[in-house]
């Protein structure tokens, strides 16, 4: 292999993917600070990294793009690279390491029909969509590369970002605690109840805490967020749409709790050291649980079944035989509700709140109130 001076990243999927490829970064520039990492990744995702210290620059393309933009890109990365890392099986995830690449690594299924993608590489990974955390996945590309793995993802703002937050929720400066509520997933199958959110809220106000309430800007997002919002105590913040991730970055880490379902910024919460609850229904929490941060390096710091605790991460599973079901929502498209999560009871949820909240208030001899119920 040749001296790594240059390194592309390849991770062209959705945010929560490219977030967790930020490790595979941080040990390369950590085993070697000389050498310059780019990533490659979707249009549109490219937020998550855009403050990320470790990364020089970011190349984009839309996931289907004219031929002539997709030659434009391969004509720009071409043999630029010393060496190359996909951390996706698929073709063209592949096929951009091999171009960029004078040395290539990557993913892959060990199935017959990947025959001709390991002919593109020169060292491939088996990749295990069921037993191994996303983050080790990624990491054990770098295996006989001599570079120690470090394992927490890298959420990274810059000033203007801290400005911004500050000017949206005064509350980040000190004057009050606050906890952050994210309430509206990308992906409806992942989502929890109003009524929920609203008994949640209600509570930690109760406890004198502000809350932030985040989500993404599309429209059914706000429109969700507001609802929340509606409902909650006076002094509740809106910040869905507001704010970009670099600045959620910042906001999440001065938050006394975080409370989200099975999103990007749940993994944010989770790297930056947010006493953090994550609300799991269908998805396998061996292979997207937020990694907690600085837990030691593990096939998955989560088990499949069952509500957990790892570090500054407490995982709220869903009840039921079928979880999880590994499907997107009970009608299995990604617009379905799913009824584990729907039928997920506030006071679960509330009595984990208390519990995270409780290490907090316990280091100031002031406890918090018990609730009764069960995780």
């Amino acid at each position: 292999m040749p001296d790594l001076r240059s390194v592309l990243v390849v991770c062209t999927r959705r945010i929560g993917d490219v977030l967790l490829a930020t490790p595979v970064v941080r040990s390369i520039k950590a085993a070697y600070p000389e050498a310059v990492v780019d990533m490659l990744v979707f249009e549109g995702t490219q937020d998550i990294i855009a403050a990320n210290p470790d990364i020089r620059r970011i190349w984009t393309i839309i996931e289907r793009p004219p031929i002539g933009t997709h030659l434009k890109l391969l004509r720009s990365i071409r043999r630029r690279y010393d060496l190359a890392i996909s951390v996706l099986a698929g073709d063209r995830p592949t096929f951009h390491a091999w171009v960029a690449g004078r040395y290539r690594v990557g993913t892959l299924l060990a199935d017959a029909k990947s025959w001709w993608k390991r002919r593109l590489l020169d060292e491939w990974v088996p990749f295990d969509n069921l037993n191994t955390h996303t983050v080790v996945m990624n990491l054990r590309l770098l295996e006989r590369l001599n570079v120690v793995p470090l394992a927490t993802p890298v959420v990274s703002w810059r000033h203007e970002d801290e400005v911004s937050v500050r000017r949206l929720c005064p509350a980040v400066d000190g004057a009050q605690a606050y906890a952050v509520l994210h309430v509206s997933p990308k992906f409806v199958y992942k989502a929890w109840t109003v009524a929920g959110w609203e008994a949640l809220g209600r509570w930690l106000a109760d406890q004198g805490l502000t809350i932030a309430v985040t989500g993404g800007d599309a429209p059914g997002e706000r429109a969700f967020c507001e609802d929340v919002v509606e409902r909650l105590p006076k002094g509740t913040v809106n910040l869905a749409g507001q704010v970009g991730l670099p600045a959620l970055g910042y906001l999440l880490s001065r938050t006394a709790l975080y409370v989200g379902t099975d999103t990007a910024v749940s993994h944010m919460a989770a790297a930056v050291g947010a006493p953090t609850i994550v609300l799991f229904g269908p998805s396998n929490p061996v292979k997207w649980g937020p990694w907690p941060k600085d837990v030691p390096l593990a096939d998955s710091p989560w088990r499949k079944h069952g509500s957990q605790r790892q570090g500054n991460v407490f995982l709220l599973q869903g009840e039921g035989d079928c979880v999880p079901c590994l499907g997107e929502g009970c009608d299995r498209h990604i617009n379905s509700l799913s009824h584990c999560l729907q039928q997920l009871p506030a006071g679960r949820v509330i009595e984990a709140a208390q519990m995270m909240l409780a290490e907090q208030h316990d280091r100031h001899h002031t406890p918090l109130p018990m609730i009764s119920g069960h995780l």
